[in-house]
């Protein structure tokens, strides 16, 4: 599950706004902002963004005793 700082790592890495993601997600903006402040968010909305994210090229990388973090993925040969 995304956390807040995947969320903000990841719209920086992106070079997003707040209302770039939203749209991306189909979610409000005020939604984003929440979610980035560490307020929970539903299930679905933290799939939305997540799915927003890797389509733009990106993956999540989990908790592996370095914190968790967000890279860009390798292109599909």
């Amino acid at each position: 599950m995304l956390n807040a700082d995947q969320v903000r790592m990841a719209r920086a890495a992106l070079r997003w706004g707040v209302r770039d993601l939203a749209s991306r997600a189909n979610i409000t903006a005020a939604t984003v902002t929440r979610i980035e402040a560490g307020r929970p968010g539903y299930p679905a909305t933290l799939e939305a963004l997540r799915l927003a994210f890797e389509a733009a090229g990106l993956e999540f990388i989990p908790e592996n005793g370095g914190g968790v973090g967000v890279r860009f993925s390798k292109p599909k040969e």
